[in-house]
């Protein structure tokens, strides 16, 4: 065999394996694009709210919330024949601190169909629309079901509870909520991402205009 020819088969093995080399970084790259990682965020202080708990203590940060409250709720109901059950005054509570200037936002769960959750959500964004709050609805094809509230940019409270009767009385529900700027950002970062897919009409499927 030349050497010429050697010199050409020995460079077609270096751009090969440096194309392969190429090909793994770009797959690593663009696997990054596409799935979530997860890492750790300071915090000051970080309480467990159980149970019945959790009522006193949403209650107690949207109602001294200053600047912004964002709610992202799998299942909230409003109870028209229930008026001061715990839902019904949480949802007040929003409406109340819309009305003082707080930015009130809030992503509610809608499927196909009429299913419970569905048609609760439809009928509480309609009493929350009413009172000034922004409802955004998830894209129809995709389950929003996260349960968590951040207030002012540092509290949030997160965890298993909906804002339902028996989720906010009887259930055994287990919640924090964390006191840190941190972690208060990257939820709203994951709470304007989701908004972003999402609709002002619960039948419409089209992302929201930004």
């Amino acid at each position: 065999m030349s050497k010429k020819i050697t010199t050409v088969i020995r460079s077609n093995r270096v751009i090969r394996k440096a194309s392969s080399a190429l090909l793994t970084v770009l797959c690593i790259l663009l696997s990054t694009l596409h799935t979530p990682f997860s890492y750790s965020l300071p915090a000051e202080d970080v309480q467990l709210v159980t149970d019945a708990q959790y009522f006193q203590v949403a209650k107690k940060i949207i109602q001294e919330a200053k600047h912004s409250v964002q709610v992202m709720m799998f299942e909230m109901g409003y109870y028209d024949q229930h008026p001061n059950t715990p839902s019904n005054l949480l949802i007040k509570d929003l409406v109340d601190a819309k009305k003082r200037g707080v930015k009130v936002e809030v992503i509610l769960e809608v499927r196909e169909g009429e299913d419970r959750t569905t048609k609760r959500n439809r009928h509480t964004g309609k009493v929350l629309s009413e009172g000034g709050v922004e409802v955004i609805y998830d894209p129809l094809f995709k389950t929003t079901h996260a349960k968590f509230m951040v207030v002012d940019g540092r509290l949030t409270l997160l965890g298993s509870t909906n804002w339902t009767y028996y989720a906010l009385t009887s259930n055994n529900e287990a919640s924090v909520l964390v006191r840190s700027k941190e972690v208060a950002q990257a939820s709203m970062d994951y709470f304007n991402r989701v908004k972003a897919t999402g609709s002002k009409n619960s039948k419409f499927q089209a992302p929201i205009s930004k």
